[in-house]
């Protein structure tokens, strides 16, 4: 099914999931919604990260179904699959061999784009991240922590991907950069209209950034709503610890 008839961008059904003698999914069953972002929030252990790696085709599951953008994950062709989503991570993750602009449009030069349509491209998310040109020829050590992160933000929309998958990146900088991040996502995300999982574990993060709270425990589901909502009715008395421990 084509992405803009698909009615939700991730779609778990009964999805089981383990490491070993660790089991990380039971029977999870979730769904996020399009072209919003989709906050999932939860203690370590709790599978998020997990989750991410699973709709990017990095694990699979024991059992059950997991459908992105309306169809099935793919068992071939998982490099152009892959290439059609986002992923960006906590401290950016960037090739420290590579300048600024080699790191953002590595994936586009091998996807064959024309060497004009990538610095068109590059060019439009440095001015909507509010980065100079002139760091373009610096190596991600010459770079301060917000500027790293915002270079793996365009990293992973370099290519226009449906799906933006974000996992803790704003949770390695100071408070005060943190601030100028979520800015530049909330600029990024209006102009992108991308489908967005952010993996948190900061409440009055996904409060500001996101239009769903997914709210997880034990590997699975415990509460799944507009932010505002799961925040003035938890429900049960993790979800009630998990907002008294930060808010």
């Amino acid at each position: 099914m084509p992405a803009e008839q698909a009615e939700y961008c991730v779609e778990f059904k009964d999805v089981a999931k383990s490491f070993g003698a660790k089991q990380v999914f039971r029977e999870l069953s979730f769904s996020a919604p399009l072209h919003v972002t989709t906050a999932i929030v939860g203690t370590s252990g709790s599978g998020k990260t997990t989750l991410l790696q699973m709709v990017n085709a990095l694990e699979t599951p024991d059992h059950g179904s997991i459908r992105v953008l309306g169809a099935s994950l793919p068992h071939s062709n998982l490099e152009q699959f892959r290439r059609s989503i986002g992923y960006a991570v906590q401290g950016a993750g960037l090739f420290p061999h590579l300048t600024a602009r080699e790191n953002v449009t590595l994936v586009a030069k091998l996807s064959g784009w024309q060497e004009a349509e990538i610095e068109a491209r590059y060019q439009a998310l440095l001015a909507e991240a509010e980065l100079d040109n002139e760091i373009s020829s610096r190596l991600p050590r010459q770079l301060s922590g917000g500027q790293q992160q915002r270079l793996g933000l365009c990293r992973a929309l370099m290519l226009r991907p449906h799906m933006l998958l974000l996992d803790e990146p704003f949770s390695a900088v100071d408070p005060v950069t943190r601030l100028g991040l979520y800015e530049s996502f909330e600029r990024l995300r209006e102009s992108q209209q991308v489908s967005t999982l952010l993996v948190t574990h900061d409440l009055r993060e996904a409060r500001r950034l996101a239009g769903y709270l997914c709210i997880m425990d034990e590997g699975g589901v415990v509460q799944f709503g507009r932010p505002d909502e799961v925040l003035a009715n938890p429900a049960n008395a993790y979800v009630q610890r998990l907002i008294e421990s930060q808010l």
